[in-house]
């Protein structure tokens, strides 16, 4: 009678109650470029190794991924014993610990740990490439503007709206002729009154020099001239380099004045140096990608580049024996022991100086 084999990748058991969410930030992490699920995926791996990676590959990304909650939707399986399972799974290539740097939807920055998974097997070059790429992305190449051809015609005279010109009556002719030279006279004054307006604008001047020059009008006892300025405009551009702006710059200098200044350029550098604000650190914004990664030993937790981690375990753990509580002891078989030979092992042991 023929007896129909179930498959070798085990089943999850239904958990009784919904998978863990982890916090914002954390969890599972689906690496790209995976192969759609089978039934034989994990089929090499062993028994219980293969029931919680099904289990794990079936989470949705952002599920918590630690030991405790792992173990609280595994029972026939103690925390002991997930932990040596992720250890193997990591060795095996399917997962990654990793430590990078988010910023979550709080406004805050702050270092985050999640667990990169692979249904397909991955080989340590492959995953050195992808969290590296994962830990500095590029930025975004500048779009490519064509430079205008020789021939091409200039888009301001094509633009130029033509003028339909009407032919004059005579006695418009005739009163254009008699007023003839008086726009000759007329536009004298035009350049003084343009150069008044030249005049009244500064231009060329810095947005720190023209903060300067604005004391003057808020407070007549910071009055200063135009070598004040031009001497102090160096301090008033660290102020604006630090974040503020020239209605900051003017209130803080002009706040808290004495009855009497003798000398406005002395007194306005001195605060200055004195009250120049603090640089503000610059935080990524919500959606910005992260720029620092770290792999996280996969038994130990220790931190380090994805080179110095192959298999996902540091130096330490590579080299000692895996922590897995092993076999049964109830289901070892039993040794034979000559229990007189044994005593008498230790009555020589005893008898040593």
């Amino acid at each position: 009678m023929a007896t129909e084999h179930p498959s070798s990748a085990l089943r999850a058991p239904a958990s009784s109650r919904p998978y863990a969410r982890a916090n914002p930030g954390y969890g599972k992490r689906s690496v790209p470029d995976q192969r759609p699920p089978r039934a034989d995926d994990f089929v090499l791996l062993p028994e219980r190794e293969r029931h919680i990676a099904g289990y794990v590959d079936r989470l949705p990304d952002g599920a918590a991924m630690d030991i405790k909650s792992l173990a609280k939707d595994l029972p026939p399986y103690g925390q002991m014993a997930v932990g040596s399972a992720l250890r193997a799974l990591g060795v095996a290539g399917h997962l990654r610990h990793v430590r990078c740097l988010a910023a979550l939807g709080d406004g805050q920055v702050r270092w985050v740990t999640r667990t990169y998974w692979s249904r397909t097997a991955r080989d340590n070059e492959w995953w050195n490439a992808r969290l590296h790429a994962e830990g500095n992305p590029e930025p975004p190449a500048p779009l490519a503007i064509p430079a205008p051809s020789a021939a091409a015609p200039v888009p301001v005279q094509a633009a130029a709206p033509v003028v339909p010109q009407q032919r004059p009556t005579a006695p418009t002719a005739v009163r254009a002729s008699a007023q003839a030279p008086v726009p000759a006279a007329a536009s004298a004054p035009v350049p003084a009154a343009s150069a008044s307006a030249t005049a009244s604008a500064p231009q060329g001047h810095s947005p720190g020099y023209l903060a300067l020059a604005r004391l003057g009008r808020v407070d007549p006892r910071l009055a200063l001239s135009a070598g004040d300025c031009d001497a102090l405009e160096e301090l008033a551009a660290a102020w604006l380099a630090r974040g503020v702006d020239g209605e900051y710059l003017v209130r803080t200098l002009a706040a808290g004045l004495p009855d009497t200044v003798d000398s406005p350029v002395g007194f306005v550098r001195r605060r200055l140096r004195d009250k120049i604000p603090p640089r503000l650190p610059t935080a990524p914004t919500p959606g910005e990608s992260v720029r620092r990664l770290m792999v996280e030993c996969t038994q130990c937790g220790t931190p380090g580049r994805p080179e110095a981690l192959p298999d996902g375990l540091c130096r330490s753990c590579r080299t000692t024996a895996p922590d897995d509580p092993g076999p049964d002891p109830a289901t070892e078989p039993t040794v034979e022991r000559d229990v007189t030979a044994y005593v008498g092992t230790l009555r020589e042991l005893l008898r040593l100086p």
